[in-house]
């Protein structure tokens, strides 16, 4: 909520020029110096299609005006964050310009329980959990339920449109084990974490794989 994300770069549209630009040019110098790079630019809170073209025709104008003027030809994607309940219910629409999505499941969370993180954990989600209204902290672990429904419903909307679209998750979620088992069964293409809780992760990912692999041998058994 508030004066944030996109909504800034369409009223202040110079900002993302300026950033854009400056990433853009960025990794035109490292190709130059034959440094291969593949920057993401993606753009936060959008809420509908309208919002994301208007970036993507700023961004597009200065990537061409950039590689015209290093004579490099960039190897970038254009992106979206999914952290607004409209966006996730409207990803096949988003799908057609974005070339990746990533989760903002801090945001989301807010905005599905219509909390402010900062008022429920400072002043009424202890009694929750003490009087027994919530088991967890669903900013630290994944609301699956909610949060996870809805982002189901985004994936499978998002890649009805391009079946291999990159999707990933970040947000304090991307370092919680139970909220990475969800990620991987879902299907999402990698996760993002906070550099202390980057050994949790990965090896929550791999547990998650092992019991992939498990599963699927049970399968083939079965299958004979």
């Amino acid at each position: 909520m508030g004066h944030r994300g996109v909504r800034v770069g369409v009223t202040y549209p110079e900002i993302y020029e300026m950033q854009i630009r400056a990433i853009c040019e960025a990794a035109a110098e490292l190709r130059v110096e034959k440094i291969d790079v593949h920057p993401q630019i993606m753009i936060p809170q959008v809420g509908s299609i309208n919002e994301l073209r208007y970036i993507k025709k700023i961004y597009d104008s200065i990537k061409s005006d950039v590689e015209s003027k290093f004579r490099v030809k960039l190897k970038m994607n254009f992106g979206t964050m999914m952290e607004v309940v409209r966006a996730c219910l409207t990803s096949a629409e988003l799908a057609q310009t974005a070339e990746f999505f990533s989760f903002g499941t801090n945001d989301l969370t807010q905005a599905v329980f219509s909390f402010s993180r900062e008022d429920a954990e400072g002043k009424f989600l202890p009694e929750y959990f003490e009087k027994d209204i919530m088991a967890e902290n669903p900013f630290q672990s994944l609301d699956i339920n909610g949060v996870g429904d809805l982002m189901q419903i985004a994936i499978s909307r998002g890649r009805d449109v391009k079946p291999n679209l990159e999707i990933g998750v970040c947000g304090e979620h991307g370092g919680d084990p139970r909220s990475i088992k969800f990620c991987n069964m879902v299907r999402l293409t990698y996760v993002s974490a906070s550099a202390h809780r980057v050994p949790i992760a990965i090896l929550a990912a791999a547990q998650a794989a092992l019991e992939d692999s498990k599963k699927s041998s049970k399968k083939v058994v079965r299958d004979r």
